[in-house]
């Protein structure tokens, strides 16, 4: 019986793959064990023979063997007991004959799996918090939107409310007569700006030809002997105003570059502030307004709780024009203070220049320039440099 158990082992087919290894067999351990047990690394079976015992072959005949290169085979003791008692599973010869079972994965197949598992868990986790991210700024952008969207047609609603007479609005008289002045003595600084650059244009362009005069009278004197001195007072006296008109110049453009600053930036700072406030005051009415609505409504619970929000934004948007009415009046007030300061200097300041230059006194007319710290520009310094040229 040994004998007959040890020449089936030694003809089962074992499955070789690509490789060279032993292909995954049926998920049965006891085979694994049998087999590990039973084929026994060797040397090879070339010309050797296998002593039969069973098979209707003659008692002790040897039958001899072709060339045979694989494993040899040793009988294992523990193999029988093993196979009268096999553990509970699929059957032996089932699997031997290839009928489809589930195939087992082997030890380093489950590893090689879980190796790849694990760092794509890692990756899922991270592209789940990637996602989760740009989920909660679609979230956000979208309630933005939404906020934006009924914040607009309840403003909108609201102004077309007022421009129809249909509307009512909050008003500050007081506040509203100090913009309304403001904002005509912003258009009125805005003319003098432009009168005061023509004004300069114009002059320099008067300085440049006494300039050129004074150098042309100049050469004559230089060329024509008889009348030496004549051409030689003339090129002084030009020379002369053209140095009292750069003096002037110096002092015009030190008084646009004031005004410019006061209209331009401390202005239109302040006309941007009364902008939002005039913003917010619209919200509000608007707010106010849907409030009031709601508040002639039935009062069912949903409506309760529907006046409850317009209450809660009604109060913000009313905290937020009270607020932007107080930096207006604040910021007029220092406006108005900073504007009688700085106009009151640069009015003295053309006041002086120009009387100086037209009574012809250059030294009331220096006096003037040093006394409100007018630096006047070298000659030339205006032309871009050679460098800048090219």
């Amino acid at each position: 019986m040994a004998d007959s158990i040890m020449s089936k082992a030694a003809t089962m087919e074992i499955p070789i793959n690509s490789n060279g290894d032993t292909g995954t067999l049926p998920e049965d351990d006891s085979l694994e064990q049998d087999l590990q047990q039973v084929m026994v690394s060797g040397p090879n079976l070339n010309e050797t023979s296998i002593v039969s015992g069973g098979y209707g072959g003659p008692a002790g005949g040897i039958i001899p063997t072709s060339t045979i290169k694989g494993p040899a085979v040793r009988f294992n003791p523990e193999y029988l007991d093993r196979r009268r008692a096999p553990a509970p599973g699929p059957d032996i010869r089932m699997k031997s004959r290839g009928v489809g079972m589930p195939r087992s994965q082997s030890a380093a197949g489950r590893l090689a799996q879980q190796t790849q598992q694990h760092p794509g868990s890692s990756n899922h986790n991270a592209s789940n918090s990637t996602e989760e991210v740009s989920r909660g700024v679609a979230v956000e952008k979208l309630d933005s939107v939404k906020k934006w969207g009924i914040n607009t047609y309840k403003c909108t609603k609201q102004m077309f409310s007022e421009r129809f007479g249909r509307g009512s609005r909050t008003v500050d008289l007081e506040l509203e007569a100090q913009i309304d002045v403001l904002r005509d003595t912003k258009s009125k600084y805005e003319n003098i700006l432009r009168l005061a650059t023509a004004l300069i244009s114009h002059f320099q362009s008067m300085v440049q030809t006494q300039q050129a005069l004074g150098d042309t009278f100049t050469d004559l004197s230089q060329k024509s002997p008889e009348l030496q001195d004549e051409f030689g007072y003339n090129a002084e006296t030009q020379k002369l105003l053209c140095k009292n008109g750069e003096a002037l110049l110096g002092a015009i453009n030190f008084f646009v570059s004031s005004v410019n600053t006061l209209v331009n930036k401390t202005m239109e700072d302040t006309l941007l502030t009364i902008k939002l406030y005039e913003n917010a005051r619209l919200e509000f009415d608007a707010y106010r307004s849907d409030l009031e609505e709601m508040s002639l409504g039935p009062r069912d619970a949903a409506t309760m709780v529907r006046i409850e929000m317009a209450q809660h934004d009604y109060q913000i948007h009313r905290d937020k024009y009270e607020r932007l009415r107080s930096d207006v009046t604040i910021k007029l007030k220092f406006l108005e203070e900073n504007k009688v300061k700085v106009m009151h200097k640069q009015l003295l300041l053309f006041h002086n220049a120009i009387s100086a230059y037209f009574a012809g006194n250059q030294q009331q007319l220096e006096q003037t320039l040093i006394q409100f710290n007018v630096k006047l520009k070298p000659p030339g310094s205006d032309k871009p440099s050679w460098l800048e040229e090219q």
